[in-house]
């Protein structure tokens, strides 16, 4: 569809209560996305490669980024073409000081080629998955592609009706096709969400086998020392006396496998994060934390058969002698 069927597609959206706004471009900040990788030079000194975004003036507004320095781009403008807005590591990387504002840079090294100047800086935000550092980005001002459209407190099922039967008007040709931003940044983690699943499910695998093992072992503790335990009873041993006799050899284990299991637990998860370039620290409390869960559940698995064993009639362990 050309250009101006498609500005003019945005204006009948636009008429639409349940709109906001709307934007043309190609460039999303997540899911699959055209991405333009040029090399940026200051002073004829070539720096690096930047992300270029082609957008339009209502691409800040319709995706919320924030506008920092400067001003957006105007429709009304005419020379908005080598106009630029940049993000704040563009900033620093172009070491264009406090006021970006007003100074400029080029695509190329040849002086002929394209200088853009900067008219806006905008707050750093992800437009790559958390696994990267946020890269410098240039916003110029080049509407094409598809469109952007964000909407108010409305049901977004009828605004994509509204949007198709607007759609097949203009252009019966191509299917009506859409997608949606949050879905896209799902898309980004699905990796992550997965493995998130597969470990839940082991984990929980491995808890019910441990606390199948743990109730066989002290099950195999309380027959060996059936007869203990009723000499005990009899001479005053509590209930609690014990449970804690029964439990005490089995805590010590627990510890011995504390000792085992964090530093190759802390060590894992290290190498895990290394992959984000934004990630969070390990603390001592996060194990803790584990510990007290798994000797919680260690606990409760060998109370249970050892209570039973405490509360049994001592006449009837001695009588087996």
């Amino acid at each position: 569809m050309g250009s101006e069927k498609v500005n003019s597609y945005k204006d009948e959206l636009l008429r639409n209560p349940g709109i906001a706004s709307v934007s043309r471009s190609a460039f999303v900040p997540a899911g699959e996305t055209d991405n333009h990788v040029q090399g940026i030079f200051k002073n004829n000194e070539y720096l690096r490669k930047f992300f270029f975004y082609d957008v339009d003036e209502q691409y800040l507004p319709t995706l919320g980024l924030e506008l920092i320095k400067g001003r957006n781009f105007s429709a009304e403008l005419k020379n908005e073409s080598n106009k630029a807005i940049i993000n704040e590591e563009a900033a620093k990387i172009l070491g264009l000081g406090d006021n970006p504002v007003g100074k400029t840079f080029k695509r190329a090294a040849d002086p002929e080629n394209e200088e853009f100047t900067v008219i806006g800086v905008i707050k750093n935000f992800h437009f790559k998955s958390l696994h990267n550092e946020i890269d410098p980005l240039v916003l110029a001002y080049n509407p094409y592609g598809g469109l952007i459209i964000k909407t108010k407190n409305a049901e977004v099922s009828k605004i994509l009706d509204f949007a198709e039967k607007k759609w097949s008007k203009f252009n019966s040709q191509q299917a009506f096709t859409y997608s949606f931003l949050d879905e896209s940044f799902e898309e980004t983690y699905r990796n992550e969400k997965r493995m998130g699943i597969i470990l839940s499910a082991f984990t929980m695998l491995t808890i019910f086998v441990a606390c199948l093992g743990l109730f066989g072992l002290i099950t195999f503790a309380t027959e060996q020392r059936f007869k203990e335990i009723g000499i005990r009873k009899v001479l005053g041993a509590n209930i609690g006396e014990i449970v804690g006799m029964l439990a005490a050899d089995f805590i010590k284990l627990i510890f011995v496998a504390f000792l085992i299991a964090f530093p190759l637990g802390y060590y894992a998860m290290q190498k895990w994060l290394q992959d984000f370039a934004y990630r969070i620290d390990l603390n001592i409390w996060q194990f803790i934390l584990a510990a007290i869960i798994t000797l919680a559940i260690a606990l409760i698995t060998i109370s249970f058969k050892s209570i039973k064993a405490a509360l049994q009639n001592p006449v009837k362990s001695l009588r087996t002698e």
